[in-house]
């Protein structure tokens, strides 16, 4: 039913696309986008507001800078120690996106030719990502690109399978889950 409903999106226009910029309200947002009002009925994906306040973690495996909520980053540091101690060696690829980085994400790929059904099942729509939390990362590790399934067959994912939840963490979106999107064994988050 999901899925059904969001193939019936359609990919927005240039001029709608144009119209994504910084002054924007998130239902604005989502209208250039093409993305329902009732998305979050659609999908049963819940809103996340952006964190009054930001640690620098440092840089992802991009040379971004990262930047979490401050006991998410503290749990990642902990974390990241812990796998360090045990010979495993955790990236990050991606930390807290805001709103309008997350609808400048959506529109550069539909630029590029995807559609927005298709979009919908790996990044959520601007305001129901959990990295707007700043608790969510995007994992991977040494000689492993990142946001590829392959991640799971690496010894860093099966120590966070063992550890994570340790360090508060969890799988967002295993294989066993139902729902809009898809399965993403890199994507992990802090649970206060």
């Amino acid at each position: 039913m999901v899925n059904e409903t969001l193939q019936r999106l359609e990919t927005p226009d240039e001029q709608s696309l144009a119209r994504l910029h910084e002054g924007l309200s998130l239902p604005e947002m989502h209208e250039c986008l093409g993305i329902p009002p009732d998305y979050a009925e659609i999908t049963g994906l819940i809103f996340f507001a952006e964190p009054e306040s930001l640690a620098i973690v440092g840089e992802d495996c991009f040379g971004r800078l990262l930047r979490l909520e401050p006991t998410a980053r503290e749990a990642w540091e902990e974390m990241r120690s812990a796998a360090a101690g045990d010979g495993v060696d955790l990236l990050p690829v991606s930390g807290f996106r805001s709103h309008y980085y997350q609808a400048d994400l959506l529109r550069r790929k539909i630029r590029d030719g995807r559609a927005l059904s298709e979009l919908l099942t790996v990044n959520a729509a601007p305001g129901y990502s959990e990295h707007h939390s700043g608790r969510a990362l995007d994992i991977t590790t040494v000689d492993t690109p990142p946001l590829q399934i392959q991640f799971e067959e690496t010894g860093a994912f099966a120590w966070l399978q063992k550890n994570a939840a340790q360090f508060q963490f969890s799988l967002s979106y295993p294989k066993e889950r139902s729902g809009i999107i898809s399965y993403e064994p890199w994507h992990w988050c802090f649970n206060q």
